[in-house]
């Protein structure tokens, strides 16, 4: 997966284009029609993925699942995978980066 240049302002958005590579997002806020559009695809194909989850779960433990059964459920895992993975990188490259010395206080208490 290419990573993102984060100085850009540029946000990978939860699709590829027809070609497979990764589309982005140039905008100034969070709160564009295409930002909320992308939102709420990154919360469905995270519901998804847990979904699917419970579903490997359950066909793991079937003792009569076949090989069939099992490489249909490897191909959509490694489908959630992607799409998991995709928004990460894109929820990671949007915090705020932090110089040595600059970041929140460390857990536990304020600064010496």
């Amino acid at each position: 997966m290419e990573l993102m240049n984060v100085s850009t302002g540029l946000r990978l958005l939860p699709w590829s284009d027809p070609d497979g590579k990764p589309c982005y997002l140039a905008s100034d806020g969070g709160d564009s029609p295409l930002s909320r559009r992308a939102d709420v695809i990154e919360a469905m194909q995270l519901s998804m993925g847990a979904e699917l989850l419970r579903h490997a779960r359950a066909l793991l433990d079937a003792p009569k699942a076949d090989a069939r059964e099992l490489r249909y459920l490897a191909e959509r895992l490694c489908e959630a995978l992607r799409d998991v993975l995709r928004v990460a990188e894109s929820r990671g490259a949007r915090l705020p980066s932090y110089d040595e010395g600059d970041g929140p206080a460390p857990a536990g208490g304020g600064r010496d």
